[in-house]
């Protein structure tokens, strides 16, 4: 593949472009602790002791980690947001990230929230996609038990009715108004009913536009098998293919329990088996353009420029309605900024709700990066070079 001319990762001035000296500084000292693993080990349990008993840390919280992952509280309170990132030609995806939940008052509560997102998507093309978690519409222990093939009592069977209704009742209002969805991915003892509830509404809601999008964790040694078999019957039923491709979200999780319980991990042995197969798949959506559209949702930079110089070499325009990229709000500005400034289609994770709700998603986000080598010393490095660039021509 030949480089792609004008895009490079290294450009701090373009990637932080949107941030002032105070931005640069309480992103340099938040990176800074969570690249510590023991301050987050040791924090982790006592932030959450404390909200969950009311201490007054709410204040230091939503100046700190919570400002700079989050759009706000409300989607009204994202709209800085989303104005700060469509000046760059980024766009918003606006995650209510509300999950595990047990009762069927608060699931409900969240498919409201997930519909306001669709109708607020409908009002503004700045927002690129919609998202939920299924474990934010459904219990997690009855997905557990549908996914373990076992009985489900006459109240359960009624329970799942309820939470299929709300995944029914998302997909249709994204179809009637055009606003495409990702659907996240869970953990692999659940993730089998998804699968299969998800790929049931791609084929009713894809079949003239790509509306549903499944999320593939390709540190799975299954994925890739996976991917294709679906392209395979979508080919031959007359539907399309959304896929959003990650890496994943629970290593250690997946091992131990694997480990616990005597069977096989469903993790990819290496990390360089991990890239493999994230690569490949990469590559295969993007050669299937024409009845599949990719997501390529990751903080890695080898799988970013291998899809940016794919799209130029190949002459496929960068805007290409079915090729996408997307990083989390905070996280990977070199990346997210610099192909977007290229012409590529770019698009930002932007959580939000109350500082409860969304805290279970900001400990795993510092908990996942400070597992995965190096990321956290990565955001740092391009900090660092930033304020050094800006304290020499002052």
């Amino acid at each position: 593949m030949e480089p792609v001319k004008n895009l490079s990762f290294d450009n701090t001035q373009i990637a932080f472009e949107g941030k002032s000296n105070a931005d640069l500084n309480r992103a340099y000292w938040l990176f800074w602790f969570i690249n510590h693993n023991s301050i987050v080990k040791i924090g982790s349990p006592m932030v959450r002791f404390s909200i969950n008993n009311g201490l007054p840390i709410k204040g230091i919280i939503r100046s700190t980690v919570y400002k700079h992952f989050c759009g706000g509280e409300t989607i009204n309170e994202c709209q800085d947001t989303i104005n700060s990132l469509s000046k760059y030609n980024i766009g918003t995806i606006l995650d209510f990230s509300s999950e595990g939940h047990e009762d069927e008052e608060a699931l409900d509560h969240t498919q409201k929230e997930i519909l306001a997102t669709v109708d607020r998507a409908s009002k503004d093309n700045r927002i690129a996609f919609c998202v939920f978690k299924p474990t934010g519409l459904m219990r997690f222990g009855l997905l557990e038990k549908m996914n373990a093939k076992m009985e489900l009592t006459a109240a359960e069977q009624n329970e799942y009715k309820a939470a299929r209704a709300r995944v029914e009742l998302i997909c249709h209002l994204c179809h009637d108004k055009k606003i495409r969805l990702f659907v996240d991915a869970e953990e692999t003892w659940i993730q089998d009913v998804i699968d299969e509830l998800i790929l049931e509404m791609m084929q009713k809601y894809n079949k003239n536009e790509i509306i549903v999008y499944n999320t593939l964790q390709m540190y799975r040694h299954d994925r890739l098998d996976y991917l294709k078999k679906i392209a395979e019957d979508a080919k031959k039923n007359g539907y399309k293919i959304g896929l959003k491709l990650v890496r994943g979200a629970y290593m250690e999780k997946e091992r131990e329990r694997a480990a616990l319980m005597g069977y096989p991990s469903p993790i990819h042995d290496t990390k360089e088996n991990t890239d493999k197969d994230y690569d490949a798949a990469v590559r295969y959506c993007c050669e299937n353009r024409d009845f599949m559209s990719v997501c390529n949702a990751t903080h890695n930079e080898k799988s970013c420029m291998l899809m940016a110089e794919y799209i130029v070499n190949n002459d496929i325009p960068r805007d290409h309605p079915h090729l996408h990229f997307s990083q989390l709000l905070g996280m990977s500005d070199h990346i997210s900024f610099n192909l977007a400034k290229a012409g590529f289609n770019v698009s930002k994770y932007v959580p939000y709700g109350p500082i409860k709700s969304v805290l279970p998603y900001l400990l795993r986000r510092a908990q996942e990066n400070t597992a995965v080598a190096g990321q956290m010393g990565r955001e740092l490095q391009f900090i660092i070079k930033e304020r050094n660039r800006r304290k020499a021509i002052k």
